[in-house]
């Protein structure tokens, strides 16, 4: 086994940010970073040393195949970790990778460390509520949660190739849509204006919208709005199953604060709310709180807005 930090995410996005990841943990145990690309990655950067997995039988779409061929080249190149990208994807490669390299695996994890011959992270649980410290064995693998580590500009400077060979597959891809990029970006955002089921009706989403708008901002959701009533997309949604966000500013209008939305905002700077209910939970997540109707609250924030202009 050497120092090796090994990133992987089939998502260039993602994958960015684990490998700078990778970068900050084997700068800390003097060792390299390495970006593992299954040949769809050749513009990501974040480490300097790049390996490429030449041979494959499909595309990195299958997590069957990505783990196989990851699991070919750390077994002759013996990597002390692997971080993967905590992706629907990247969740399943990490957990067969584990299975190959019978070796633990942890999850969902930030603020990574190796001490003691062992990869340290710590991982929110019980829906965010609290923070576990969590570790493993060298060598392991690790999903690595998004939005956990900030993209680095690092060219890769040294590409080594890996033949890893025909990969027997029990299921084939017939055809790949990629998903078309939404019109929202709440991980980048400053400022999220957020509804929950405090909005009576869809229509009323505009008015949310147009203050995101004025404040430069996203316009975000609960679960319920996204999910059970199909209000907004799922892109939308903020939370424990849906993205977790930090912005500068997050204004939860209408949002009792149950703890799977909570988990998904708990890191923002600053967080300000408007609910009728005075017990509402998101009162106890809330740097700032008015205990008011939207409906009368947001068009007096417009008003405050345009006076400033």
């Amino acid at each position: 086994m050497n120092k090796a930090i090994w990133s992987f995410s089939e998502n260039a996005t993602v994958a960015a940010e684990i490998a700078s990841a990778a970068t900050a943990l084997a700068s800390a145990m003097q060792g390299e970073a390495v970006i593992i690309d299954v040949g769809s990655l050749r513009e990501v950067s974040g480490a300097t040393k790049k390996l490429l997995l030449k041979g494959l039988a499909q595309t990195d779409a299958s997590p069957e195949v990505s783990a196989e061929a990851i699991f070919r080249a750390a077994k002759q190149l013996e990597p002390a970790v692997i971080l993967v990208g905590a992706t629907r994807n990247g969740r399943e490669v990490a957990s067969r990778l584990a299975v190959k390299m019978r070796t633990g695996c942890l999850a969902e994890a930030f603020r990574l460390s190796v001490e003691d011959q062992s990869l340290v992270a710590e991982r929110s649980a019980y829906a965010g509520k609290v923070v576990a410290r969590v570790s493993c064995p060298l060598p392991c693998v690790s999903t690595v949660r998004s939005g956990s580590y900030s993209k680095v500009e690092v060219e890769p400077n040294e590409v080594k190739e890996f033949e890893v060979g025909e990969i027997p597959v029990r299921i084939r891809m017939l055809r790949f849509s990629k998903k078309e990029a939404g019109a929202v970006d709440l991980k980048s955002a400053k400022v999220i204006v957020s509804a929950g089921r405090g909005v009576k009706r869809k229509e009323d989403l505009a008015m949310l919208g147009d203050l995101a708008r004025e404040m430069k901002g996203a316009l975000g959701c609960s679960r319920p709005l996204s999910s059970d009533l199909g209000w907004l997309p799922e892109e939308h949604h903020i939370g424990l199953t849906g993205v977790i966000v930090k912005p500068d500013l997050y204004l939860a209008l209408g949002i009792s604060g149950q703890l799977q939305h909570v988990a998904g905002m708990k890191d923002s700077k600053v967080v300000a709310a408007i609910n009728t209910d005075k017990d509402a939970p998101i009162f106890q997540a809330a740097d700032y709180g008015i205990v008011g109707d939207l409906y009368q609250m947001v068009p007096a924030l417009h008003r405050a807005l345009a006076a400033r202009r």
